[in-house]
């Protein structure tokens, strides 16, 4: 369960990360809520999870898969450059993700 909290935590930093472009400097309501409420749901859910993972291993892990998504959102979203540097550079994210992964209890 934990593992799974930790993915939601780190989908949820993506949507309050894009959420903040919405939220134009927090000055639009329905965008800053629902960033908001995702920020503390991601939050809440890391929590869970580092109740049982070493905390190390989550952080980096949540903070990758919030990058990761993060840069594919604004590739997607928001017609972000995609360029061979970028994308190699998410990969090591990416490869360092699954590293934890497999060595972590």
């Amino acid at each position: 369960m934990s593992w799974l909290a930790l993915f939601l935590a780190g989908i949820l930093e993506t949507v309050w990360a894009v959420g903040l472009k919405y939220t134009e400097g927090f000055s639009r309501l329905w965008p800053s809520i629902a960033t908001i409420v995702a920020m503390a749901a991601s939050v809440f859910l890391l929590s869970l999870a580092v109740k049982t993972l070493p905390m190390g291993t989550a952080y980096a892990i949540w903070t990758g898969i919030g990058a990761v998504g993060t840069v594919l959102a604004g590739i997607v979203l928001f017609g972000e450059p995609v360029a061979f540097s970028r994308l190699a550079s998410v990969a090591l994210i990416v490869a360092g993700i699954i590293g934890l992964k497999l060595f972590s209890s």
